[in-house]
């Protein structure tokens, strides 16, 4: 597919009224990524995340940035009250966390089966261990490639 100037002059136009990717690529006959690498090439203000489900409002001219939200800190989960082991995914209730032990052929495979975080499929324990923060990942990546010894040493006992 090839971009004529009449096309990209059309983007940046939809673009600028604030359609969506996939409208902009019926409109111009072309693939919703096709819309997301073209609009990323020609640098165009890049959109707020659907999936992330919150609209940015453009700043006023002049006015300063608004500060970062403060992270809320994450609250060390209590000791869990021992759970009865669920060993198969249909008994795990819908608040119930899926936190799989063990390989699923194995005798003693369960799952974890606390209570979950709102709107995730598991506990704040699991959750933790499952998904990885920006920051979290950018300070571990920092000390890879820095020669942090702690990394070295992590590598050479997994020998």
């Amino acid at each position: 597919m090839s971009w004529t100037e009449e096309k990209i002059d059309d983007l940046k136009k939809l673009w600028a009224k604030g359609l969506s990717t996939a409208e902009i690529g019926r409109e111009l006959g072309v693939s919703k990524n096709a819309v997301v690498g073209k609009s990323h090439r020609l640098g165009l203000k890049p959109r707020p995340s659907p999936i992330a489900g919150k609209t940015a409002e453009p700043a006023a001219p002049g006015a300063a940035p608004a500060a970062a939200p403060a992270k809320p800190k994450a609250a060390k989960p209590a000791k869990p009250k021992e759970v009865a082991r669920i060993g198969d995914i249909i008994d795990l209730g819908p608040q119930m966390c899926r936190w799989p032990f063990n390989d699923p052929g194995d005798e003693d495979f369960h799952f974890c089966g606390r209570q979950v975080t709102p709107s995730k499929p598991y506990c704040p324990e699991h959750c933790a261990v499952a998904y990885v923060t920006k920051s979290s990942s950018r300070d571990r990546s920092h000390a890879s490639s820095h020669g942090s010894s702690s990394s070295s040493a992590g590598s050479a006992s997994s020998s």
